[in-house]
């Protein structure tokens, strides 16, 4: 017979076996962490400077005086100093029934630990590219639907349109969005009120045509802004017998700002100060569909990707892009991000009852081979956000800190 102390013994052992399991991956909750206090300013500003901006959605979130410091004008000045400045990407998302613009940027998601179960779902799926869009906390943007968008440098400029989104009166307003800070603020207002212009880019200024109530006067037909001055002027119009037709885009290239509208091609020459008719072979249709200038070159989609300079005079296919699903006209957004195409574009989800869509983004390195051909290559494609089906992407765009 066994003692009590020996029976005693063989029940602890029998309970230590079956609380002997085989450990799982779970989720851990983040730990609420702080600075360290012993570590200055200007070192944490050093540490950020050397890190991606695709990551400062998540270090804001670590600690309470994280966002001040990622907003503070001393980390980009460091990041300069360090040679350190990269593209960011913007969408601009419109939500239905009040048409708010609201702004995303594209971002890193941060890393969790997963489940056993959830790494085997994972593995029999596409491995997920890590990106995301995050929503920036800024305040209202004005009308962007009837604007013109386009970015220089480190900011983003919101050019007229209606003084409030669906107002038939025309605004002179500019307002301007700082990357560095995710914040907008007043710039210089045009001389001349214009609703829905075309806004083009072109050797560091921003030429404005058209959106005029009164276009019929070629004084007021185009202005210019100069980021250096900080002013506008008025261009030169090329005469009153076309400045009366509606503007649909504009582009600016090769030292032309080249604008379209009501099947009619114009290009101005600045260095000249004249202008000149742009014939068909430019194929007048492309501003009907998205585009983006990138390296010198016009892109376009319109059911495939084609591109545009003046040495070839004519449009070619870009070659080599696989992988990318085919997705209507009329909803991609293309935009030079870096020097590579980033492409964002909307699926409506069945699996919700298509009540909900995704928001998809690709990014695509171009390489030209010679003065015929450019070959695409598809980096990474994925959903990035999951939005109401109401919601639509009305703009991307780029701009370099």
């Amino acid at each position: 017979m066994s003692s009590p102390e020996e029976k005693k013994k063989k029940r602890k052992r029998m309970t230590t076996t079956k609380k002997k399991k085989k450990p799982s991956l779970v989720l851990s909750p983040t730990p609420q962490s702080t600075p360290n206090p012993s570590l200055p300013d200007d070192l944490l500003l050093s540490c950020f400077a050397r890190v991606s901006r695709l990551y400062y959605p998540t270090l804001s979130l670590v600690s309470k005086i994280f966002p001040s410091l990622l907003a503070s004008p001393e980390l980009y000045k460091t990041r300069s100093s360090i040679g350190h400045t990269e593209s960011c990407l913007y969408a601009c998302l419109l939500f239905h029934p009040d048409r708010i613009p609201r702004w995303y940027t594209l971002c890193r998601k941060p890393d969790q630990t997963l489940t056993t179960n959830e790494t085997m779902k994972l593995k029999k799926k596409k491995k997920s590219s890590g990106y995301a869009l995050a929503k920036i906390p800024t305040p209202h943007s004005g009308p962007a639907r009837w604007s013109g968008l386009v970015t220089l440098g480190s900011y983003i400029y919101n050019i007229g349109g209606p003084i409030n989104d669906g107002d038939e009166e025309h605004s002179s307003s500019v307002l301007i969005f700082d990357s560095s800070s995710n914040t907008w603020r007043e710039g210089p207002s045009m001389l001349v009120k214009r609703r829905y212009p075309g806004a083009s880019v072109l050797d560091g200024k921003i030429y404005v045509a058209g959106g005029c109530k009164d276009c019929s006067s070629s004084s007021e037909w185009m202005e210019v802004f100069d980021p250096k001055k900080q002013n506008w002027e008025l261009v030169s119009g090329p005469g009153a017998e076309i400045c009366g037709y509606s503007i649909n885009k504009s582009a600016g290239f090769d030292g032309k700002v080249y604008i379209f509208g009501n099947s009619k091609g114009l290009a101005y020459i600045p260095e000249e100060s004249r202008w000149e008719r742009v014939g068909w072979e430019m194929d007048t249709s492309w501003p009907w569909y998205s585009y983006a200038v990138i390296d010198n070159v016009l892109y376009q989609y319109n059911g495939g990707f084609k591109w545009y300079d003046t040495k070839v005079g004519l449009w070619r296919g870009l070659k080599g892009v696989k992988g990318l699903p085919k997705f209507p006209l009329y909803i991609a957004r293309l935009a030079d991000f870096g020097g590579k195409m980033a492409v964002l574009w909307e699926r409506v989800l069945a699996s919700t009852g298509f009540k909900d869509k995704m928001i998809l983004c690709a990014v695509i390195t171009l390489v030209r081979r010679n003065d015929e051909e450019i070959w695409g290559k598809v980096e990474w494609h994925d959903t990035v956000l999951t939005v109401p089906k109401s919601c639509r992407v009305d703009y991307a765009l780029a701009t370099t800190v």
